[in-house]
């Protein structure tokens, strides 16, 4: 191990464009591989566990250096030749290179040692649940559209990585192949309707995103064509119509106006040209309704394993307990839970999102589900009652303290907590343990295949008062 002046003294050595060999010893939680050349850290993309590869410096800091494959002299054993040929380029799925076992392996090491590291507990995390699918799983795609500058072909896929530049996909492999047949015909029949591509740069045409929901019951599809505009016109909805018509399997297209300069992807309003504005899914025995901004999860078998994990845990520990179901999103977790609760309180802000659980629950014919509109750390300084388990399924940010201390005050002994981001579940853990919590285990469950996302859910014991 160099000390500090050596260290320092090696780091003004180390230029960018110099070339080591080096073993990659870990993978960090954003997919990058780590080597050590001489105690300094360098992440390099692109690299598996065990691999020897020849790499190029591309930054150096004080702390850690970045750096670029330029090959692999002796690949590891877990090395497979990805399935898709668009892997290198596209960017989304970063793992695909490594086999799938031990990408389960790689996330199960990803959790634990971030839990560590920022919380400093030692909760045991069990290992990584597969999804029952690797390939096709992904539900919900959302293309940007661009155009070519001579030609004017339509451009459509995922961004090239660190990069606003698309990859044009005809064929991934991960999504079911209807999506890959609409993006098609959309892509060849948009210049016939004279619907142009976006310009991010100059924010004109018309056509800046395409979202499919793909439902895994029915495999029918809402295609919803976003774009830069306020209003339908039309071309545009003729465009929508023949869409509807080409394929059987698209039980609607719907158009979002976001004429806005912004990265998000869906403006506020979207008209149903033609058809149903949702399509169904189910999960264990409930049905849902999926619409243009309907959050739901992209992977729907593997999250009815997290769905079957929380509702069963809740079943083996309590009798007819009050749950509260926060950041709720259509009511998901509330109404999964439902038919072992005695009652259910879903919070979620978006109206939306409300509405349409209003309807699922109405025709899942459940009686025992409570729902509002509104903040959860509005709701939770509000709440009087006192509720037996309390689910939190906040975004990738995690929870705020004052939601996290409502949570805690209303909570009489256990709170579940759902997670997509491992940094922000170690730094909501770490403050909940502050407050006397106890952290019995954490399960992390393979949602987003052949990328470095985990979805974790953590089973937290308020302390008992004596």
């Amino acid at each position: 191990m160099l000390n500090y002046k050596e260290y320092l003294s090696y780091n003004k050595s180390m230029k960018i464009n110099d070339e080591y060999i080096v073993d990659i010893e870990k993978v960090t939680n954003l997919g990058a591989g780590i080597a050590k050349v001489d105690g300094l850290v360098v992440f390099t993309e692109n690299v598996c566990p065990q691999d020897k590869a020849k790499i190029k410096i591309t930054k150096v800091n004080k702390s850690f250096a970045n750096a670029q494959l330029v090959e692999i002299i002796e690949p590891s054993s877990h090395r497979v030749k990805p399935f898709c040929p668009m892997q290198k380029v596209c960017g989304a799925c970063q793992l695909q290179f490594i086999d799938y076992e031990y990408q389960l392996k790689i996330k199960h090491q990803i959790t634990e040692e971030t839990i560590r590291t920022i919380s400093g507990l030692d909760t045991p995390v069990l290992p990584t649940i597969a999804s029952p699918e690797t390939k096709n799983y992904r539900r919900k795609i959302q293309y940007p559209i661009s155009q070519t500058k001579n030609s004017g072909r339509i451009l459509a896929g995922y961004y090239k990585p660190k990069s606003h530049e698309i990859v044009n996909i005809k064929y991934c492999p991960i999504q079911p192949e209807i999506c890959d047949k609409i993006i098609e015909f959309i892509r060849e029949k948009a210049f016939d309707f004279g619907i142009q591509g976006f310009n991010e740069k100059k924010h004109s045409g018309d056509l800046r995103h395409v979202v499919i929901r793909n439902s895994a019951l029915t495999n029918k599809n809402l295609v919803v064509l976003v774009v830069n505009a306020t209003k339908a016109f039309d071309r545009l909805k003729d465009f929508a119509t023949s869409i509807y018509d080409e394929f059987n399997e698209v039980s609607g297209v719907c158009i979002n106006y976001n004429s806005k300069k912004t990265n998000v992807i869906l403006g506020q309003k979207t008209e149903c040209i033609i058809g149903e504005d949702f399509v169904n899914e189910q999960l264990i025995d409930k049905t849902f309704k999926i619409g243009a901004n309907t959050f739901f999860q992209i992977n729907p078998k593997s999250a009815e394993n997290i769905f079957k994990y929380v509702k069963e845990y809740i079943n083996n520990n309590y009798n007819e307990p009050l749950v509260l179901d926060a950041y709720a999103g259509i009511t998901t977790f509330g109404i999964c839970v439902s038919d072992v609760c005695k009652k259910v309180v879903s919070v979620e802000e978006n109206k939306e999102s409300c509405e349409m659980a209003r309807e699922v629950v109405k025709e899942n014919n459940i009686k025992n589900v409570e729902i509002h509109n509104m903040d959860a750390g509005k709701f939770f300084a509000s709440e009087k009652r006192k509720f037996d388990a309390i689910i939190l399924d906040p975004p990738r940010k995690g929870c705020t303290q004052e939601s996290l201390d409502e949570a805690f005050r209303l909570s009489k002994k256990d709170i579940i907590y759902v997670s997509c981001n491992p940094a922000t579940l170690a730094r909501d853990l770490k403050y909940l343990s502050e407050k006397g919590c106890i952290v019995e285990s954490i399960q992390p469950f393979d949602m987003f295949c052949h990328t470095y996302h985990i979805e974790n859910v953590a089973i937290i014991h308020k302390p008992t008062i004596s």
